[in-house]
């Protein structure tokens, strides 16, 4: 499977697509296995839930009111636990970013029910119409999620920009906002390209540009990908891959903007949680190279790996395949907590620059300890002392849920695309090398357009990275969640 690809579930399957779908009971049954599997669950114990729904009817409250601003989200169709919204409007030459997150500290106490679960669990875990959440989803889906026509307490960054997009200003503090308006990524799309949408949003497309400017004039990677959909109907899944919208890169700039502005305040004040990833190995940029030219595509030898990344286009079969192989540079990701000296290695090598994650915290453990800091610092306060003694914890956590996130993630895909192909062994299919087995060059990894499956490939001859192929099923088997093709 694609180590670049992104996957999101739609909640609703219409009109001819619904045939070539698979039965959704059949999956399901598959996903409950799954779980048993990895020894994890939806359910929360009952003191967790109990702890959570008090919570929920008695949040602590900022002083500070900002309802004033018309924020908006813009999420995945069917979303119901939105972590931010934002709010864009010029300030002079330049603009002004008011970006909420929900705060989960106004719920959750240190040491209570819900944020003993929260640590184990570390991050949501995400599968198909599946989810295992972080936190109960009457916190979670309901009372601190920004969900639009309600006053939710939040943490308000205000982030102000140059004329270019440079960040000159950044402040955090808590205040209750409102969400006036809850936007599937499509409508937000459709509004700016029409030009209804309102100058905020239209901004968006503004700044979100300037930024992406920025973004590769310092070197980093944004890996051009298609998006495989999980279609969800009453009864049947399927699946279709999409290129991503342009808002949801502009969007995914002002979550990046956040996180940069954050690791700033952090490393400037010796203590925080950094997310981290090294430099690639000389030696895998070098492999990158041969696969280049095995490839045919061009690579100047003053063009920088990153540079050449941002231009691949993921519908061409050649660069399909130098995609894929780029990942490799993208390893070896984590967390690193510090209290009183700067890491070693602070950078985040694929965004070229320090970064920390702060804006998922319905999503993701770390976010919540990483935004206190920040609250903490902002106005000139000490952090507090529950958030000192969790940091020296949290990349191990952090480390082990996500490999468990991305293990179930790919399980249920696996499950996915094993139930939809099922019915279909023997039968020939067009698709792409987009990998090929270092050590054994008769297997790899082929990209099937229709159904959208990404699934093991073998031959009995050197695999042709980067050509269109035709391929014949061999196995979809859903009890053991496996497909093979093998190259005709």
């Amino acid at each position: 499977m694609w180590g670049n690809r992104v996957v999101t579930v739609r909640p609703r399957l219409e009109g001819p697509e619904a045939a070539h779908g698979v039965a959704a009971d059949t999956l399901r049954a598959g996903i409950a296995q799954i779980q048993a599997e990895l020894e994890v669950s939806a359910a929360f114990p009952p003191e967790v839930e109990a702890a959570a729904a008090e919570a929920a009817r008695n949040p602590r409250l900022p002083g500070l009111d900002r309802t004033d601003l018309p924020m908006v989200t813009i999420d995945p169709p069917g979303s119901m636990d939105l972590d931010q919204a934002l709010h864009l409007a010029r300030d002079g030459d330049g603009f002004v970013l008011s970006y909420a997150i929900a705060d989960l500290a106004a719920f959750i106490t240190p040491g209570d029910p819900v944020d003993v679960e929260a640590h184990r669990r570390g991050q949501t875990l995400y599968g198909a119409d599946s989810k295992v959440p972080l936190h109960p989803k009457v916190l979670s889906e309901d009372a601190a999620s920004l969900l639009p026509d309600q006053v939710r307490p939040a943490l308000l960054w205000t982030l102000r920009l140059d004329a270019d997009g440079s960040r000159t200003d950044v402040d955090v503090q808590r205040a209750l906002v409102r969400s006036t308006a809850k936007l599937t990524y499509q409508q937000a799309q459709d509004t700016i390209d029409d030009g209804s949408a309102p100058e905020p949003l239209q901004l968006l497309k503004d700044v979100g540009l300037l930024r992406l400017s920025r973004e590769a004039a310092r070197g980093g990677i944004s890996l051009p990908t298609l998006e495989q959909e999980v279609h969800v109907a009453d009864d049947r899944f399927s699946l279709e891959f999409r290129d991503l919208l342009p808002v949801e890169t502009w969007n995914a700039q002002m979550s990046l903007l956040t996180g940069f502005a954050a690791a700033s305040l952090m490393v400037y004040a010796r203590v925080g949680l950094l997310r981290t990833l090294p430099d690639p190995d000389h030696r895998d940029v070098q492999r990158l190279h041969r696969t280049a030219r095995a490839l045919g595509i061009e690579w100047p030898a003053e063009l920088l790996y990153a540079d050449l990344i941002r231009e691949l286009d993921p519908t061409e079969p050649d660069q399909a395949a130098l995609i894929v192989s780029s990942t490799r540079l993208l390893r070896g990701s984590g967390y690193v907590a510090f209290d009183g000296e700067v890491p070693a290695e602070p950078r985040h090598a694929g965004l070229a620059a320090e970064y920390a994650h702060v804006t998922a915290p319905l999503r993701r453990l770390a976010d919540r300890h990483a935004s206190e800091v920040c609250l903490a610092l902002c106005a000139g306060d000490e952090v507090p002392d529950w958030v000192h003694a969790a940091l020296p914890g949290l990349p191990a956590t952090m480390q082990r849920t996500g490999q468990l996130a991305n293990r179930y993630e790919r399980m249920v895909l696996d499950l996915v695309e094993a139930g939809v192909l099922k019915a279909r062994v023997g039968e020939s299919f067009a698709g792409v090398v987009v990998s090929v087995d270092d050590k054994e060059p008769t297997r790899g990894t082929v990209t099937v357009r229709e159904p959208a499956i990404e699934a093991p490939l073998v031959s009995a001859s050197p695999l042709p990275l980067g050509t269109e192929a035709q391929v014949r099923l061999t196995t979809a088997d859903v009890t053991t969640r496996k497909v093979e093709f093998t190259l005709e």
